[in-house]
């Protein structure tokens, strides 16, 4: 079931390389939703980072060797933005007085996100939606709500 969003409720979509962070104008009929910030992750992907190949851990006794996993660097900067805008995200709520905020993420960002937010942004939180809808344009993400 979609939350809904009444006037003055911030609504705050991300996934783990971008952030929208709006706010509703209108009321919860006419949504009119305002963009008040946008971030974007601009880490480069892990093929970019890593080395070209796994190493190889060669056994003690015999000839033996085992595949290393190779380090997900993307994934850590995943973790890194959804850090840094949670931390973000809790200072908007505390200096915007922000009295009630709808957080919409994919659910594995939905559950960073609910253990890096501050006491006060998680009191203010009056719904989660698990979608990903940050690569949306704001007045589709009206028309879902709103549907």
């Amino acid at each position: 079931m979609k939350p809904r969003i009444p006037h003055d409720c911030w609504v705050f979509a991300c996934d783990g390389g971008r952030a929208l962070v709006m706010r509703n104008a209108g009321d919860a009929e006419r949504l009119n939703f305002i963009t008040m910030d946008s971030i974007v992750n601009l880490e480069p992907p892990t093929r970019m980072l890593g080395s070209d190949r796994e190493g190889r851990i060669y056994q003690s006794v015999g000839s033996a060797r085992s595949k290393v996993e190779q380090t997900d660097w993307h994934e850590q900067a995943e973790e890194r933005f959804v850090a840094n805008v949670a931390g973000r995200l809790s200072a908007l709520v505390r200096d915007e007085d922000i009295k009630n905020l709808v957080l919409v993420a994919p659910p594995r960002v939905l559950g960073q996100l609910r253990g890096q937010l501050g006491a006060q942004a998680r009191s203010v939180t009056s719904a989660e939606l698990a979608k990903d809808l940050v690569k949306f344009e704001v007045a589709d993400i009206e028309k879902y709500f709103s549907s």
